[in-house]
């Protein structure tokens, strides 16, 4: 079949230029109206905003960040792991944020490109949003120690614990060491299997010691595990919490073994 490229070039050109319309809002403010959309079907709000010598700021004037944080806890996004996906972000499509907007300083001739490149970047940041626990690994010890530390004071937990009695200590460390009521609470993060296998060896050598203490895995997803591998860590740990977003379970079952104040 032949395809006559210049036919499908324009013809490409009409559908897309009928998609995108520019409206006035006053005379120093256009409202560009796109087919981009949120997840909940919102469009995204863009305006052309006329600066001094000519020049147009393309942005959304703060929408975007006040429609995630709706519900989402903003902050999030400039910390951490969602924090540099964020600054990559902005980075990659060379838009910037200025008192909560996202924008780019554009031209005449650039203006349909940097429309989508804004687009682009907000798809990115609304798509932060998605960043589950169960999918990035550095994202789940972030969320695992926030909600650990809203729960039991910083003075009560040591992070990166070594149970000196043991063998070769430094190579069967603990997430967190916990007071607790009766004895420590050692509790570990599993956002993976690796990590499921790697605790069920720490138990074990701590119960072969004869250690005094409680233990409390929390799973980034419980239900990803292989059953032969939750099983043999079933078999030697005290107390498991199958994810983070049981915030109810993970703490009515601390505060039967630890101290929270």
């Amino acid at each position: 079949m032949t395809i006559d490229v210049n036919i499908l070039q324009n013809t490409l050109c009409k559908a897309m230029c009928s998609e995108v319309r520019i409206r006035e809002k006053n005379s120093e403010l256009l409202a560009v109206d796109t087919p981009f959309t949120f997840p909940d079907g919102d469009q995204y709000q863009l305006y052309i905003k006329v600066m001094p010598g000519g020049m147009l700021r393309l942005t959304d004037m703060g929408h975007t960040l006040m429609h995630l944080s709706y519900e989402h806890d903003i902050d999030k996004f400039r910390d951490g792991t969602r924090g540099a996906h964020y600054e990559k972000n902005k980075s990659e499509t060379s838009v910037e944020e200025r008192d909560g907007s996202l924008c780019i300083d554009s031209t005449s001739e650039r203006l349909a490109s940097d429309i989508f490149r804004l687009g682009q970047a907000i798809t990115n940041i609304s798509d932060l949003t998605f960043l589950k626990r169960s999918r990035i690994e550095s994202t789940f010890y972030e969320d695992l120690r926030e909600s650990l530390f809203r729960f039991v004071p910083s003075e009560n937990v040591t992070k990166d614990y070594l149970y000196k009695e043991m063998d070769n200590a430094s190579d069967y460390p603990i997430d967190y060491r916990i007071e607790g009521k009766d004895a420590p609470v050692f509790l570990f993060g599993i956002p993976n299997r690796d990590k499921a296998k790697t605790v069920t060896i720490i138990l074990e050598h701590l119960l072969r010691t004869q250690a005094r203490f409680d233990s409390v895995v929390v799973f980034s997803d419980q239900s990803t595990l292989p059953r032969a591998d939750l099983a043999r860590l079933t078999n030697v740990s005290d107390t498991m919490i199958s994810s983070l977003d049981a915030e109810s379970d993970f703490r009515r079952k601390l505060e039967k073994k630890a101290l929270l104040n």
